[in-house]
């Protein structure tokens, strides 16, 4: 029998990697709200502290930690701190991520290596120091954050779209391996999403127009307007729950339509 009670996550542990601001933040203060107990990591002290500061003025219990995903001795020293302060994870949100928007023949390989390092290996370093803990206590739930390049090319990111492609594969695997140990991976991709991050592409410009970038996602969009970061909150709630348990190896497209899309006709 259907209950709300498959909604909650009262009691749960869960890891958001990279979630001091933006996206991360905004799922991780949706799992509180849920009931999860909240721990996050990023990569320096300095991003630690900002997100420590914002949780505390949003009234939100957490426990922050230094860690670099693309570090797997530093990842299991990180899994053994969260589950001696708070106990074995329940569920992993593997945000943490960086682009860089550069043209495919001018990106140096070492900017490309680190795109992929922490987009694409880091989920599999933190997921792989999870999921034993998963296996053991009976249940897991994975939630990693693609994109819409996990489907899509564009210009100037190939990088990142090869990650996020890579990433939606990985979610697939994560789900065929470990399904019958009773873990769930799957993934959200965001749409375009208004951040403080996104915000100089929203400007409006001194005619009064919208900004051209701005245009071009507004007409591309079903929904004709931007994302917010609490646009995500309820599919990440729903897929961290016993809600989503025969759901797996799936991504979420939280993007108002833009895939289902094909455009307006020109005038």
């Amino acid at each position: 029998m259907f209950s709300m009670e498959k909604f909650s996550l009262q009691g749960k542990v869960a890891l958001v990697t990279g979630a001091s601001y933006g996206i991360g933040f905004a799922i991780a203060s949706a799992l509180h709200k849920a009931g999860a107990r909240i721990s996050f990591n990023d990569i320096d002290e300095s991003s630690v502290e900002r997100g420590m500061k914002a949780y505390e003025e949003a009234g939100i219990p957490v426990k922050g930690y230094v860690c670099d995903v693309t570090d797997e001795k530093a990842v299991g020293q990180l899994v053994e701190s969260i589950e001696n302060d708070l106990g074995v994870i329940d569920i992993l949100v593997n945000n943490a991520g960086i682009i860089k928007r550069i043209p495919m023949v001018e990106m140096s390989e070492s900017d490309w290596r680190r795109v992929i390092d922490i987009d694409l290996t880091g989920p599999f370093i933190v997921s792989k120091a999870v999921i034993p803990g998963m296996i053991e206590k009976g249940h897991g739930k994975i939630i990693n954050i693609c994109s819409m390049m996990s489907e899509l090319g564009r210009e100037t990111v190939s990088a990142y779209a090869a990650a996020k492609g890579g990433l939606k594969m990985l979610t697939r695997n994560i789900c065929s391996e470990y399904g019958g140990e009773n873990i769930q991976c799957n993934a959200i991709g965001p749409g375009y999403i208004a951040t403080p991050q996104t915000a100089p592409l929203r400007e409006i410009q001194p005619d009064g127009s919208r900004h051209p970038f701005d245009q071009f996602i507004i007409a591309k969009t079903p929904a004709a307007r931007w994302g917010t970061t609490e646009d995500l909150q309820g599919p990440a709630v729903f897929l961290a729950s016993e809600a989503s348990d025969f759901i797996n190896g799936h991504v979420l497209y939280v993007d108002g339509g833009i895939l289902a899309y094909i455009g307006k006709q020109p005038q």
